[in-house]
C-alpha cells in the first residue's frame, strides 16, 4: 500500500461512559478502543494517522504516540471533525485516506486493507464501508445504484421511508477518500440538517451531483459497525472480542470445560491440548506450550510457558516458565522471573527478580527476591531472601543441590555454595562453604520448673 494514510475520529468525551477519561480510552479486552485502530491500520501498512481529539489530547497521544493530534474544541458532527484534520490532509494531497471512528474497535485490518483495494480498483472518489444487519434500525442505510451498484446515497434512520427502512446494508461509518476529492467536499459541507451539525455523509451527496463514482465494500464480519457509547455497550463490545478469542483457542485444540471468567486477550498463543479452567485471565505477550493445565483463578500477563506445566490459582507476570513445571496454589510471580523445567513453587510463595533452577523446590510460604537459586534445591517452608538493606538490593545465590532448612532468612549478599545445607531456623548472613552444614541460632536453653511473671 502506497501515499495512504488514515484519520481517526476520538473526540468523544466518555460522558455516557461516566468516565473521566476519552471514550476510545475505554478498553476492550484490556486494550483501549483507540489502539485497537492503531493496530489494524498498521497491520494493514497504514503508518500516517492523524488522530481528531478533544482537548484532552495528552491522554490519547499517549496511548498512540506515533500520531499526529488534531483538536476538535467544539463537536459539530463528523463532519467538522474531519475539517479539523486540514493540514494533515494538505500534507497528503494526491493520497488516499481512510476516516475512521476510533470508539469501533472491530474494524479489521483484513477489512482496511480488502475495502481500499475496491476504492482503488473502482476509481471511486469515495468508498463506503458498510456491513449487512438483520435488523439495521437505527443505522444510515445505504441505497445503491441499480444499474451499476455504486452508492447513490446514505439515508438515515430518521429519514428512512417504506422504501428504503427494509434495506439491511449500513453505513459502518468507515469510508475511503481521494484526499483532493474530500478536500474539495469539506467546502461544500453545511449545518442545515435538524441536528445543526456538519456531516461526513454529505461527501455522497456532494458526488452525486459532480456525477462521480462512490464505492460501496460490504464487509463480511457485520461486526466492524459496533462501537460503544455506554458501559453496557462496551461490555457488550467485551463479551463479543472474548467469546471470538475463546472460539479460535477451541478451534485450535485447546480445551476450556467452562467459559466463566476465562478471558483470552488478543494475541495470546496457547498450544493444543492445554486446560484452560474457569476464571484464568490471560492478556498482553502470553504463550503457552501444549499439555499444561492452567487455573482456575489464574492470571497471566506477558509470560512464556513452556509445555505439561500447571499453574493453579496463582498470578504470573512478565517471567518466563518452563516445561513441566507446577506452580500453586496462591503462588505470585513478579516480573523478571524465570522458572526452569521441572521446578516446584508452591502454595503462598512469591518470587521476584529470581532464577529458579530445574528441578528446584520452594514448596510453601516463602519470599524469594533477587535470587538465583541452582539445580536441584529443596527450599523449606517459610524461606526469606533479605534483599534489601534500605537503600541498596543485593543478590542471593544459592548453588546447585543445596538445602535450605525452614524458617530460614537468607541477608543478601551472601552465597550457599554446591551441596550446602542450612538448618532450619537459621539467619545466614556469610557465605556458607561447598557441601557444609551452616546452624545460625542461639542454643536452646530449658529453665525448669519456670512459672513467668505472676
Amino acid at each position: 500500500m502506497q501515499k495512504i494514510c488514515a484519520v481517526v475520529l476520538c473526540a468523544g468525551d466518555g460522558k455516557r461512559m461516566k468516565s473521566q477519561k476519552p471514550k476510545v480510552l475505554c478498553e476492550v479486552l484490556f486494550k483501549p478502543m483507540v489502539n485497537w485502530i492503531e493496530d489494524a491500520l498498521k497491520e494493514a501498512g497504514i503508518e500516517e494517522l492523524c488522530l481528531v481529539c478533544s482537548d484532552k489530547s495528552d491522554e490519547v497521544q499517549k496511548a498512540v504516540s506515533s500520531a499526529e493530534i488534531a483538536i476538535q474544541f467544539e463537536r459539530r458532527g463528523t463532519g467538522h471533525a474531519v475539517m479539523q484534520a486540514k493540514e494533515f490532509l494538505l500534507r497528503h494531497k494526491g493520497e488516499d485516506c481512510i476516516v475512521l471512528c476510533g470508539d469501533a474497535p472491530f474494524m479489521s485490518a483484513e477489512v482496511i486493507a480488502g475495502s481500499y483495494q475496491h476504492h482503488k480498483n473502482g476509481g471511486y472518489v469515495m468508498t463506503v464501508i458498510t456491513a449487512e444487519l438483520q435488523n439495521p434500525f437505527g443505522y444510515g442505510r445505504i441505497v445503491r445504484d441499480a444499474e451499476n451498484g455504486c452508492v447513490s446515497s446514505i439515508v438515515e434512520q430518521a429519514d428512512t421511508d417504506s422504501a428504503t427502512a427494509p434495506i439491511r446494508e449500513v453505513n459502518s461509518g468507515g469510508y475511503w477518500f481521494n484526499v483532493d476529492f474530500l478536500m474539495q467536499a469539506m467546502e461544500s459541507f453545511t449545518t442545515n440538517n435538524k441536528q445543526g451539525e456538519y456531516y461526513l455523509t454529505d461527501s455522497v451527496s456532494y458526488a452525486a451531483k459532480k456525477g462521480l463514482p462512490i464505492g460501496g465494500y460490504k464487509a463480511k464480519d457485520p461486526d466492524v459497525i459496533l462501537g460503544a457509547n455506554d458501559r453496557a455497550g462496551l461490555l457488550r463490545l467485551n463479551e463479543i472480542a472474548r467469546m471470538k478469542n475463546i472460539s479460535k483457542a477451541l478451534a485450535d485444540g485447546v480445551e476450556i470445560l467452562l467459559t466463566d471468567g476465562v478471558i483470552i486477550a488478543n494475541g495470546v498463543q496457547i498450544g493444543a491440548d492445554t486446560r484452560i479452567l474457569p476464571g484464568t485471565i490471560l492478556r498482553g505477550n502470553v504463550t503457552i506450550g501444549t499439555g499444561c493445565t492452567i487455573g482456575p483463578n489464574t492470571v497471566i500477563e506477558n509470560c512464556t510457558i513452556g509445555d505439561n506445566t500447571v499453574i493453579n490459582a496463582s498470578q504470573l507476570f512478565d517471567s518466563q516458565v518452563g516445561s513441566g513445571v507446577r506452580v500453586g496454589p496462591f503462588s505470585y510471580v513478579r516480573p523478571n522471573c524465570k522458572i526452569e523445567d521441572h521446578a516446584k513453587i508452591g502454595d503462598f510463595v512469591e518470587l521476584k527478580n529470581s532464577t529458579i533452577g530445574k528441578k528446584t523446590s520452594i514448596a510453601h510460604l516463602s519470599y524469594i527476591g533477587d535470587t538465583d537459586l541452582g539445580q536441584n534445591c529443596n527450599m523449606g517452608g517459610g524461606i526469606i531472601t533479605c534483599n534489601y538493606d534500605g537503600k541498596h538490593k543485593y543478590r542471593t545465590t544459592v548453588e546447585d543441590n543445596a538445602f535450605i532448612g525452614c524458617n530460614t532468612n537468607l541477608v543478601a549478599p551472601v552465597t550457599v555454595e554446591e551441596g550446602a545445607y542450612v538448618a532450619a531456623g537459621s539467619t545466614i548472613t556469610e557465605n556458607v562453604p561447598k557441601k557444609a552444614l551452616s546452624i545460625a541460632r542461639a542454643r536452646q536453653v530449658n529453665k525448669e520448673n519456670w512459672q513467668g511473671i505472676k
